[in-house]
């Protein structure tokens, strides 16, 4: 079949989606429909990884992209945006929030996580409804990046009992993370070994 571009692939996804002799299953599709394989390709991956077999993480990356060309094909089809669009945005977008590579901002892990949270704020982005744990990692990666961990000290002083259980599990998600950790992965293996020795 010879090697194959990035927009070989692209031309690919738009021939799939053709209305007169594409495939029925992909024209059918819209952006709620594929949104459980996009957890799924993504959940996948993080298998493939686990697994360090380079072949199968390479295998997987292809079905994660298929999913962002496959939205992008839909969204152009409806004149909303294309892939260049996409990759425009992302490009815009690392380079905006690395100010201290393209730009005269200080490179210290400390100002840089500073930095993050006070451009995303300026970008003034909809604030999503998010899964505590990937709350619970974004602020406890700044709170220790920027040397605030003891505020998990202050905040248990005078806090209710249920809150005082959080916040002890909130220091166990950064004992995670410091260990080098993903809590979310770290809590799937293990309930997956939980559930294995049922």
């Amino acid at each position: 079949m010879g090697s194959k571009s990035f927009s070989d692939l692209v031309d690919l996804i738009a021939r799939l989606r053709d209305p007169e002799d594409g495939c029925p299953w992909d024209r059918a599709q819209d952006h709620r429909s594929l949104r459980p394989y996009v957890l799924e390709e993504a959940r996948e991956l993080i298998a493939a990884i686990d697994s360090e077999d380079d072949a199968l993480i390479a295998d997987e990356l292809g079905d994660v992209l298929l999913q962002v060309v496959l939205h992008s094909r839909i969204a152009s089809e409806r004149g909303a945006f294309t892939i260049s669009d996409v990759i425009q945005t992302l490009a815009e977008k690392l380079e905006r929030r690395h100010p201290h590579v393209f730009g005269e901002a200080p490179n210290d892990l400390p100002s840089i996580s500073k930095r993050w949270r006070e451009i995303k704020e300026d970008e003034g982005r909809p604030r999503t409804a998010q899964p505590i744990l990937v709350r619970a990692k974004r602020h406890l990666f700044s709170l220790d990046i920027e040397g605030k961990a003891d505020a998990l000290r202050d905040a248990a002083a005078g806090s209710s009992d249920e809150e005082r259980a959080g916040i002890r599990i909130l220091a166990e998600i950064l004992n995670a993370m410091r260990g080098g950790f993903d809590p979310e992965i770290a809590v799937l293996k293990g309930l997956e070994r939980l559930e294995r020795q049922e």
